[in-house]
C-alpha cells in the first residue's frame, strides 16, 4: 500500500494521465469564451493535488 502512495499518475494510471495532459494542452492552446472555464493557474493546480487535500477539518 505504502508503494502504491509514493507512486505517480503516469505510473499508476497512464490513460488518465494522457487525458490531462490533453486537457491542459487543449486550454492552454485554444480560446475558450465560456466563462465558467477558465485557464487554473499551475500554482493552484499544483496546491489543490498536495499532500493538504488529505486533511480534513471542520
Amino acid at each position: 500500500m505504502k508503494e502504491l502512495l509514493r507512486r505517480a499518475l503516469e505510473e499508476v494510471d497512464k490513460s488518465l494521465f494522457e487525458l490531462i495532459r490533453a486537457e491542459e494542452r487543449r486550454q492552454v492552446e485554444k480560446i475558450i469564451l465560456i466563462p465558467s472555464e477558465s485557464l487554473t493557474p499551475k500554482a493552484v493546480r499544483e496546491a489543490l493535488g498536495s499532500v493538504f487535500t488529505s486533511i480534513y477539518a471542520e
